[in-house]
């Protein structure tokens, strides 16, 4: 397998660092790497490659989508923060060549995901709350993957997110769902989901201790993705599903 990275930031660089063999080609306009070919941007790269992992930045999504339809390159876009609009780009592109698409790339996250779909059904008469905690560098809040957790569970429960409370004078909704966002330090990314019940709670939590298992995971979704034909996946459609999920 040879690989692309597209964006050598922290996340970058732990991709090159677990698979040094499989990356042939580094894009990014103000770093280089060490052993491989290193280009500003996309349409300066000569090399071939089976598979590009984007860890780069929403403004330059454009350039990537364009060199993966172009080239009929598969792409595993981890990067965070689209806008709707941005995402809709994605989902178009992914009817031309496969593209694996997630705001987080650990298994954890999907673990999470199927214990969600478990117990919300079950916890009608609980309240939920979902907290966010990253590091001081982190633009966008909440986080893609608490969007994402969000998602999942608005599927299973008609519920609406709240996103600050101070302007409020008035007691809890039952189909509110409160989104809180931290950040502080090098916190590397926390997810917690609160089901508040009469005198209990359960919580599920997942902590990410470094962002190698970011970095693993996309490796992995790119090993996945070149066995794929055109569509979007996901973490629950990527290792399960022999034809093409493309969401419309």
């Amino acid at each position: 397998m040879r690989l692309a990275i597209h964006g050598y930031g922290a996340t970058g660089h732990y991709v090159h660092e677990l698979a040094p063999d499989a990356v042939v080609a580094v894009i990014d306009k103000t770093k280089t790497a060490e052993r491989v070919p290193s280009y500003g941007t996309l349409a300066e790269m000569t090399e071939s490659v089976d598979a590009i992992i984007d860890f780069s930045h929403p403004s330059l999504l454009p350039d990537l989508l364009d060199y993966g339809m172009r080239t009929k390159t598969p792409l595993v876009i981890a990067t965070t923060g689209f806008s709707e609009a941005e995402l809709q780009t994605i989902r178009d592109a992914s009817k031309q060549i496969p593209i694996f698409q997630s705001y987080n790339m650990s298994f954890g996250i999907a673990m999470m995901q199927q214990l969600l779909k478990t117990l919300v059904p079950l916890a009608g008469a609980f309240d939920i709350e979902l907290l966010e905690k990253h590091h001081n560098q982190k633009v966008d809040a909440p986080s893609g993957t608490a969007e994402l957790l969000l998602r999942t569970i608005q599927d299973l429960r008609n519920v609406q997110p709240v996103y600050e409370r101070e302007s409020t004078r008035e007691k809890r909704e039952s189909n509110e769902i409160g989104m809180h966002s931290m950040r502080g330090g090098t916190i590397f990314g926390e997810h917690e989901v609160l089901f508040a019940g009469v005198d209990e709670l359960i919580e599920i939590k997942h902590t990410a201790l470094s962002k190698k298992v970011f970095a693993s995971g996309a490796i992995k979704a790119a090993e996945a993705l070149i066995q794929k034909s055109a569509g979007l996946y996901t973490l629950e459609t990527l290792y399960t599903q022999e034809d093409s999920h493309v969401i419309n």
